[in-house]
């Protein structure tokens, strides 16, 4: 049985919650899901062609939310005066579901074998002389991602006649990973408290949860681990447990599986066990349980996510056991549920004579080939930690037989929290089209987290959330691009930043191309804005210690040597930087040939990264001409001025944009114009008075001595581990 349903039923199902959404103050809830209405020649068009929704009877939940979506979105976007009934016979009409689904897409015959279980099709055709669009799919969630694709079109603008796409994930696991504690703290948040209420649950499951939902299935987003990766063994308790399986129904429809993070001592704090050796067969009994019990509460559960001998996280190390004899337990006792594990590789040893950047590849490349199937291991995109800019991670292409997923920071721990405008689809291009040159040019690191380079079963990215309980969700408005980018480069990541600023600024504040060119022109240069007033031509980790709030590269006093910023540049008065060429760490011979040669010498290293591969004397000159000092002193001086002038680019758009957000944005670009000069004064402070040049003509020197930057203290900056 087909039911329909015009526009003036739709029409009638909405009214009320549209007034409502009109009356309300634009501030950044609704994300990219805003469907503001169609104005001009195309909402004829829009109109004719999506007159009539055409359903299959029996719905799925996860089909219930895409004629819901579709309503909500169709009603919103092309307004309440529609067509009556009995002239919709003659327009157009949408029709969607999966061959199983409804007989309308079955008659249709449409090749979806190249879809996968989470592709889909969007055709514009003819069926009995009336002009529809088909949404199909394999599968429900299939469906699901084509419907916000369709209403992502409508809301940009882009013409619905002679639509054929065919779309499907590159990657299998897109999971947000939040590292939110059980007390609603969130370790590197800056956007409030976090969204999951524990002490709520299960009781009452917040409606946000359903919104959180509809935003990450519209980028293609299909897990979230609600917990820290310094995990918290008492997530595992049968009561919290029950609280999760709360959140996982509120996210089921959604295409959206639930995961956790597994604290590796859990056997002994929870179970009471004398050990969490994971050879130990006790220990073992106690995780298959545990895990057991998981699925009978949420019976599609994905997996744990595990940081584990790291950074004090206890793990196998602790019993002299590897991290694929940690991860191989969990594994075994998720496999016959079809869990996996992500297992983090971010690791590295409080050795003063070690280089951190190299732990990661030293431990995990002998274990190539011995973890299972089902484990994956989670690689940040650098070596060192979410850096403004760091060389990719050498372990993207050394693991041929290990499944390598990416790890990026959509929070900015590092770059500048909420406050600084940085979008990073920009880092993340960079990144994934890094050539890692081990299998010859071409070799790149989106080939490597695709599978295509070693044909890996599994496939993943990961991206550390930045949503909490602000209004907005990510503390900034602008912070909202990164968590969509993250979605849409998981999916695809051949889409380029750029590509995915200006959809996001037209879903998000405009279509009108006076605001979305220098809107997108702000994002595509404020990450290098960043990185020029915060460390440039490749120094790193200069940040004021426990919080990272500010600049701190004077900090040399912790008792981890790879803690203190200074560990990382080593400024004397002869010289700055980290030699990590054949003559200082060799952390160059991690990298395939053409790379560890490339990075090898000072002439072909790339400017970016001059100072993280190499130990300079001030006075070295670049191919500029300048002195490496003079350059410095450029680059910091020119971030300040990149800020400056995104200010002035906001301020041009002032009556363009709604009133509430612009004054959000506005201040925060004053407070991020502020910060870039601390950053540039504090650090060309430091350094000047390690190195006593003077500083080059037509650049002011910084307005106090460096004592007084080593004096300014923020003991309570957000989002402290």
């Amino acid at each position: 049985m087909v039911r329909r349903l015009t526009y003036a039923t739709l029409a009638a199902l909405l009214l009320v919650g549209t007034a409502a959404g009109e009356a309300r103050a634009e501030d950044g809830y609704d994300l990219w899901l805003r469907y503001r209405p169609v104005e001009g020649a195309a909402l004829k068009t829009y109109r004719s062609a999506a007159a009539e929704l055409v359903i299959a009877g029996a719905e799925s939940p996860t089909l219930l939310v895409v004629r819901q979506e579709l309503t909500r979105g169709l009603e919103r976007l092309l307004g309440a005066d529609l067509r009556t009934s009995e002239r919709v016979t003659r327009d157009g009409a949408i029709v969607f579901g999966t061959p199983a689904s409804s007989p309308v897409i079955a008659g249709l015959g449409l090749d979806l074998r190249a879809l996968g279980p989470e592709g889909f099709l969007i055709r514009s055709l003819s069926v009995g002389n009336r002009r529809t669009i088909a949404i199909a799919g394999t599968r429900d969630v299939g469906v699901l991602y084509g419907a916000f694709h369709l209403l992502r079109l409508i809301q940009t603008g882009a013409q619905l006649q002679n639509l054929d796409i065919t779309s499907a994930p590159r990657v299998q696991v897109r999971v947000l990973n939040h590292w939110d504690n059980l007390d609603r703290h969130v370790e590197r948040g800056y956007a409030g408290q976090s969204i999951w209420d524990w002490h709520k649950l299960p009781g009452y499951v917040d409606p946000r949860y359903t919104d959180y939902a509809r935003a990450n299935a519209a980028i293609g987003i299909n897990g979230t681990v609600l917990t820290n990766v310094n995990a918290n063994a008492m997530v595992l308790r049968h009561d919290y447990l029950e609280k999760a399986a709360a959140i996982a129904a509120a996210l089921r429809p959604y295409g959206i599986r639930v995961h956790l993070t597994a604290r590796f001592s859990a056997p002994i704090e929870l179970g009471g066990l004398k050990t969490a050796d994971p050879l130990d067969p006790r220990v073992r009994a106690w995780w298959q349980a545990k895990i057991d019990e998981i699925y009978t509460l949420i019976p599609d559960f994905g997996g744990f996510l595990v940081k584990a001998n790291s950074e004090g996280q206890p793990g196998p190390q602790d019993y002299q056991r590897t991290h694929a004899d940690g991860a191989n337990m969990f594994a075994d006792a998720l496999s016959k549920h079809g869990g996996i594990v992500m297992w983090r590789a971010f690791v590295y040893s409080s050795d003063p004579r070690a280089d951190r950047v190299k732990e990661g590849y030293r431990e995990f490349v002998p274990l190539d080939g011995l973890f299972r199937d089902n484990v994956i291991v989670q690689v940040k995109n650098g070596a060192i930690d979410f850096q403004p800019r760091e060389p990719f991670h050498p372990l993207f292409g050394a693991l041929p037989k290990t499944p390598t997923m990416m790890e990026f920071q959509i929070t900015k721990e590092y770059l500048g929290f909420a406050t600084h405008l940085a979008y990073l689809g920009t880092m993340w291009e960079e990144a994934l089209d890094a050539d890692t040159h081990v299998r010859g040019s071409g070799s790149t690191v989106a080939r490597v987290v695709d599978g295509s380079l070693f044909s890996y079963r599994r496939t993943g990215m990961a991206g550390v959330s930045n949503i909490g309980t602000d209004r907005n969700w990510t503390g900034s408005h602008f912070d909202q691009a990164n968590w969509y980018a993250f979605g849409r480069l998981a999916w695809d990541q051949g889409l380029s930043a750029e590509a995915i600023a200006r959809e996001w600024t037209r879903l998000t504040f405009a279509q009108d191309e006076a605001v979305v060119a220098p809107i997108v022109r702000m994002m595509m240069g404020s990450r290098e804005a960043v990185v020029n007033y915060m460390m440039p031509l490749g120094l790193q980790h200069l940040f004021a210690t426990g919080h990272h709030y500010g600049p701190g590269p004077w900090v040399d006093n912790l008792t981890r040597p790879e803690w203190n910023p200074f560990y990382y540049h080593r400024a004397d008065a002869r010289q700055v930087g980290f030699d990590r060429s054949s003559r200082g760490s060799n952390a160059v011979e991690q990298y395939a040939a053409p790379l560890r040669d490339r990075f090898e010498r000072v002439e072909t290293t790339p400017q970016e990264f001059l100072l993280y591969f190499h130990r300079l004397p001030w006075d070295h000159r670049l191919p500029s001409g300048r002195s490496l000092w003079d350059e410095l002193v450029m680059h910091y001086s020119r971030g300040v001025e990149q800020v400056a002038e995104m200010r002035r680019t906001w301020a041009a758009l002032d009556g363009r944009i709604d009133a509430e957000r612009y004054a959000q944005i506005a201040g925060f670009l004053a407070i991020q114009e502020r910060e870039a000069q601390w950053w540039r004064d504090a650090c060309l402070a430091y350094f000047q008075s390690i190195n006593g040049l003077p500083y080059p003509k037509g650049y002011a020197a910084p307005p106090h001595p460096v004592d007084y930057y080593k004096g300014l203290s923020y003991p309570y900056a957000p989002g402290r581990g």
